[in-house]
């Protein structure tokens, strides 16, 4: 008699599949059937360990946004303007790099019409070419911070150069691949673990890997169930790791020289609108499916 163990653990890894031959390949199921073959890794006894690995990282990205405004006789001059108030920040602001601070700048213009009261006292406003009063532009600056070390620094240069009004700060979160291999390499070490402890205390011994697949799918497969037994829903995990890892944070590049002009906020200006800005942190999760070979002891 066969003793299959099923052991709910974390996991995770890059796609590796070590398939068997032709010969032990099960056939496909059909639909209306009772009962389904088991797959082929599950021939011999075999301990089957799925489950999610969690951790939770700072946001790596923030951005926001602020506005400059000019009111004149002419769209051309609002424009020139307020084009003006923008020019020597958003140089300021680029002189950091690409990699670092990306900027861009748009200018819109709108007309103002003459207004008047009617004999009720509400306010009318014309509506009409020839009632144009003024032009008001707006220049818009919306900056994205790659490195949020530096988000203080560049949300107080805008702060201390008077926009019009300035938006919220927004954050979010980009995994590198050196993050996601940690997160998957993390999630093996625990399902190695786990699935050890497991044939241990049921008497018998861990052996080869035999199917490691990040996507969980190959430990949805229940063969004691009946139909359906391939895909369904997610199997439900009773052990959930929170982990995080120690990033020894570079020092920050030095701030950029001053364009010329003087037109932009000073060092002084520059640290009286410093806040404190710290970005939140954000989840990440994986699952994956292992499975290995089990001896007697």
């Amino acid at each position: 008699m066969r003793i299959v163990v099923t052991s709910l653990l974390i996991a995770a890894a890059p796609a590796a599949l070590w398939p068997a031959p032709a010969l032990a390949q099960t056939p496909p199921a059909t639909i209306g059937e009772r009962y389904v073959p088991a797959p082929w890794w599950m021939r011999e006894p075999v301990i089957a360990s799925v489950g999610h690995v969690r951790t939770q990282v700072p946001a790596n990205r923030a951005g926001f946004s602020g506005s400059y405004q000019a009111v004149e006789r002419s769209a051309a001059e609002a424009s020139r303007k307020a084009a003006e108030r923008v020019r020597a920040l958003s140089q300021a602001l680029a002189a950091y790099g690409p990699e670092v601070v990306r900027v861009e700048t748009t200018v819109s213009t709108r007309p103002l019409y003459d207004q008047y009261r009617d004999e009720q006292g509400v306010v009318r406003e014309n509506a009409r070419a020839d009632q144009i009063e003024r032009y008001q532009a707006d220049a818009t600056i919306t900056v994205t911070v790659r490195d949020v070390r530096l988000l203080e620094r560049v949300y107080a240069t805008v702060v201390a150069s008077q926009p019009t009004s300035i938006g919220q700060v927004w954050f979010n979160l980009e995994p590198d691949n050196a993050l996601n291999t940690w997160l998957q390499g993390e999630a093996v070490k625990d399902a190695a673990n786990r699935a050890r402890a497991a044939a241990s205390n049921a008497g018998a011994s861990l052996g080869g890997v035999k199917v490691i697949d990040p996507s969980g799918r190959a430990c949805e497969t229940d063969v004691l169930a009946g139909w359906p037994a391939y895909g369904g829903e997610e199997m439900p995990t009773d052990v959930v790791v929170t982990g995080a890892r120690a990033f020894a944070p570079a020092p920050p590049p030095p701030p950029p020289p001053p364009p010329p002009g003087g037109a932009a906020p000073t060092e002084a200006q520059i640290e009286a609108a410093r806040l404190a800005l710290q970005p939140p942190l954000r989840e990440l999760s994986d699952r994956a499916c292992v499975v290995y070979a089990l001896g007697t002891g």
